[in-house]
């Protein structure tokens, strides 16, 4: 066991945290958090004093949601029982967690193993001294499966003492079904949704096992007699599975799992995990070399993004924080397609199938949108759980206290166009034929239906959409917002293609398909004409993008004046002067740069850069990613590293904000996005992969691997010899573009091209 709790010996591949701040210890929870897509446990204190828990839920399960408020019916995530409850106690009372000078809890993220190791000692004056080691993980391998070690070796003193494991929590939100010794299956209060548990407890002193005392269900205590020098070892081994309906029974699945875990060991375990997040660090690992920082950052970025999907379960997606906290109550947004697809598609693709299958399942609850507001189409929902219906709150207490409505359910429309950017991104890199005809399509027409029956035709001849939020949310019920309007245009043009290419292609599904969507040529053609008169904002003299009608009327205010302020500027100003100002608070404009870049003729992507940068007020944890992504792309390489280390401040840095709701995951998927396609310059064409260099001076050298239609490739950028060298580790020949021209690169041989200007 002493082997498996050292952590790995690489520093870049740990994050240690060596002091232990009350005010911090939720962040603290949040950042150490081990999951797997499915089953999340925060960095709870490894020792409880007492048995009652005051601190936030420990344990997540994906997808198990419930309607807990029925005066206010918003579907949450549930927590699930924490299953790592520990306390060590003397005849006296349990043993205190001594927190002297110097590190006194340290915690440290393996992130290469995906473990979690916590070092303390318990003492009880000068006469007791235990130092105590834990590890947890939830197993790559088997997601179904969570693993505790315990390691107390007794540095002094002669006395009883026991340890008690247990369980807490499963009395405030699930219903208690049936409940054993080592075993129990709860339901959600409305939802009907099943979570079963079954757990395997061993202890042993001095490799002598000790046969527990069973107190109640999943509750058993051991007492023995310390003596100096003496090493006791305690594992835990859990299984969880989850059901979706009340007539289906979890139990059975979550007792086979623990079965095949209890015969292997939890050596085994660890092992074959250990080997699943190497097979995964393979294949998603980023090297910086020349900045220490910035590398750390990008370990973290990629470690929690691994452990935020679930390739094995089409029905759930990854909310805004993950699994790592409840803020945002475990909501779906545009996050998933806009800002975590990207890695998941070029590193991961059977995860990225997985996330767009569940958009797929919701289609049911996006065509129920529509047509609730007179549209057609698929209006997909803002926030989405497991249904795919709105579950937007009405309500919320804004920043002044005041109660105020929220209108993104019903206004922020862009979420359509940004599920099908990911449905064709993905196709495009895969080459999914089997995932379009099958569920890729019908997205992309039902978006594009949507748009079509949204965008309505006035009296300049334009087709016009009013009424709705930008990623901007700043202004709200504004008309023609861009970014919008152009991702809509973009949703129609891409369903025609998808159209004409299954009618040319798959004639037999094409003709079951529009039967059943009772999509004809009119409707096509009418189609065509929407996206031919779309009105985008677009000054073709100046090659500005107008962010929507009146924004350029609005009052402009040099933020630089608001320097070094702690709060979002909509609390600075006020609503209403935000309102009627030009203060952005997320990219707008910037995001379609970062995703249509093919939309900003010549000059025209800089142009929209330096008049929309200045203006944006980074009010959101999404922000600063994109502003990165597109600067160094204009090879403003230095403004992109900047909010490349904001970036990755948002959840590495101790700031004032606090992150104990959650880690902003889509600020992890836009660190790779950065370095991916913004610093590596890498963009997707139907014929390979392009690439145009850009990076930091910092940087040496910068390392990746994506996959492409059956393809995975290394790729090295090399700015001390102005280097790019790809290798084809699998798959059939293909091309690489750089600089303009194309390449042919194979697996006999390594590609190496010299970049003929260096990055500025």
């Amino acid at each position: 066991m002493e082997q498996t709790l050292e952590p790995t010996a690489d520093a870049a591949w740990v994050l240690v945290d060596d002091g232990c701040d009350a005010l911090r210890e939720s962040d603290r929870e949040t950042r150490f958090t081990v999951s797997n897509g499915f089953l999340a446990a925060r960095a709870s204190r490894a020792i409880n004093q007492s048995r009652q828990r005051i601190a936030p839920p420990s344990t997540y399960v994906a997808g198990l949601f419930d309607t807990r408020d029925i005066e206010r019916p918003v579907p949450e995530l549930v927590p699930a029982p924490d299953w790592l409850q520990i306390r060590v106690s003397l005849p006296g009372g349990p043993l205190i967690q001594h927190f002297g000078p110097g590190p006194s809890h340290p915690l440290t993220l393996d992130m290469r193993r995906g473990l979690l190791l916590t070092e303390c000692r318990l003492v009880e004056g000068s006469a007791v001294s235990l130092r105590l080691r834990l590890l947890r993980l939830t197993s790559q391998d088997q997601r179904a499966l969570g693993l505790q070690l315990l390691h107390l070796e007794t540095d002094e003193g002669e006395t009883e003492i026991t340890l008690e494991a247990s369980m807490d929590g499963f009395d405030s939100d699930l219903t208690s079904e049936r409940l054993e010794h080592e075993f129990g299956v709860w339901r959600t209060h409305l939802s009907g949704k099943g979570l079963a548990m079954s757990a395997a407890v061993a202890l042993r002193i001095d490799g002598q096992t000790l046969l527990p005392t069973v107190l109640s269900p999943f509750r058993w205590s051991w007492t023995w007699r310390t003596r100096p020098g003496q090493v006791v070892c305690f594992d835990r081994l859990v299984a969880l599975a989850r059901s979706d309906a009340p007539d289906q029974d979890p139990g059975e699945r979550a007792r086979n799992v623990l079965d095949g875990a209890r015969t292997k060991g939890w050596r085994r375990v660890v092992e074959q995990h250990e080997t699943a997040w190497s097979n995964r660090w393979s294949r998603s690992d980023v090297k910086v070399e020349g900045d220490g920082t910035a590398q750390k950052a990008l370990r973290f970025a990629v470690y929690h993004l691994n452990g935020a999907a679930n390739p094995e379960d089409p029905r759930v997606s990854i909310g805004a924080r993950a699994l790592t906290g409840a803020d945002y109550r475990g909501h779906v947004f545009w996050d998933t397609e806009i800002f975590l697809l990207p890695f998941y598609i070029l590193t991961w693709p059977e995860a990225a199938r997985s996330l767009l299958m569940y958009r797929f399942h919701t289609l049911d609850g996006a065509r129920a949108k529509a047509a609730e507001r007179g549209w057609r189409g698929a209006f997909y929902a803002w926030e989405s759980t497991d249904t795919g219906l709105e579950a937007t709150p009405e309500q919320a207490v804004g920043p002044d206290r005041q109660i105020i409505d929220i209108l993104t359910g019903a206004q922020e429309q862009h979420i359509s166009a940004d599920v099908a950017y990911a449905v064709w991104q993905y196709w495009q890199a895969t080459g999914d034929d089997e995932f379009l005809v099958a569920a890729g399509a019908e997205i992309l027409l039902e978006t594009g239906r949507f748009w079509a029956s949204r965008a309505q035709p006035e009296a300049d001849g334009l087709h016009h959409i009013r009424g709705v939020i930008g990623p901007d949310e700043y202004h709200e019920n504004i008309d023609d917002n861009a970014f919008t309007n152009v991702m809509a245009r973009w949703n129609i043009r891409r369903a025609l293609e998808v159209a004409a290419m299954l009618r040319e292609q798959w004639p037999a599904q094409w003709t079951a398909l529009s039967r059943r969507l009772d999509l004809n040529e009119s409707e096509l053609e009418h189609w065509t004409g929407v996206a031919e008169t779309m009105a985008t904002g677009l000054d073709s003299g100046t090659g500005l993008f107008e962010q929507f009608t009146g924004y350029f009327d609005l009052e402009d205010v040099d933020l630089s004046a608001y320097a070094g302020r702690t709060v979002p500027m909509d609390v600075v100003l006020g609503r209403e002067r935000t309102q009627q100002s030009q203060v952005i608070k997320q990219a707008d404009v910037v995001a379609l740069l970062a995703l249509l870049p093919e939309e900003f003729a010549g000059a025209a992507g800089k142009k929209n850069f330096d008049y929309y940068e200045p203006r944006c007020g980074h009010g959101s944890s999404l922000s600063t990613a994109l502003h990165g992504l597109v600067a160094a792309r204009l090879g403003d390489v230095e403004t992109a590293l900047d909010y490349f280390h904001r970036t990755a401040a948002v959840d590495l840095a101790d700031t004032k904000v606090a992150i104990g709701g959650g880690i902003h995951i889509a600020a992890q998927g836009g660190l790779w996005m950065m370095s991916v396609f913004g610093f590596a310059g890498l963009s997707l064409r139907s014929d390979g992969l392009a690439f145009a260099p850009h990076l930091p001076a910092s940087w040496s050298s910068l390392s990746f691997s994506v996959q492409w239609r059956g393809r995975r490739l290394s790729v090295r950028v090399d700015q001390v010899n102005q280097q790019l060298e790809a290798s084809l580790e699998v798959g059939e020949p293909m091309i690489l573009i750089v600089g303009g021209r194309p390449y042919p690169l194979a697996s006999e041989a390594p590609l190496i091209l010299h970049l003929e200007s260096p990055p500025p």
